[in-house]
């Protein structure tokens, strides 16, 4: 996909940006500073995920967001898609699904064995978007959190 970018750290202002208008519309309560604090280590090289650009570098429609962790299940490196966010305005027109299938195929090119995601039990539209791009739900499972 040409317009799927690793976001680097002049990327920062711009991508805050985005950051702050998914979590106003999922009403995610972060302020900027911790904002600024979860995602500037993925623009630095940290080992822990990465953030990729979706759309032009200059004026990004969108991004997504991957984290790393290891599975004994899936047989090594996995990743989870922490956030994906397209701008309103430009919905429905593929590039989220584009970016999902891309960045999949570069991922498994780099030896990650799986992909997850959280989605909401109540947005069926969400679950159809992931769906397209090939997520699976596991009936078994459902995603638990702890915050520390």
């Amino acid at each position: 996909m040409k317009s799927l970018q690793l976001a680097t750290p002049d990327d920062l202002d711009k991508l805050l940006t985005l950051v702050t208008a998914f979590h106003a519309e999922q009403g995610i309560e972060a302020d900027p500073d911790h904002q600024r604090a979860a995602v500037a280590p993925l623009l630095d090289g940290s080992p822990h995920g990465a953030i990729w650009l979706i759309g032009p570098r200059k004026a990004p429609v969108g991004y997504i967001a991957i984290t790393f962790g290891w599975s004994i299940e899936f047989g090594g490196l996995d990743g989870i898609v922490d956030e994906i966010f397209i701008r309103p305005a430009v919905r429905k027109r593929g590039m989220g699904s584009e970016a999902l299938t891309a960045l999949a195929k570069a991922l498994k090119g780099s030896g990650v064995r799986a992909l997850h995601l959280e989605v909401d039990r109540d947005d069926e539209a969400t679950q159809r978007f992931y769906s397209r791009a090939r997520f699976e739900p596991r009936d078994r499972y459902m995603f638990m959190s702890r915050i520390l």
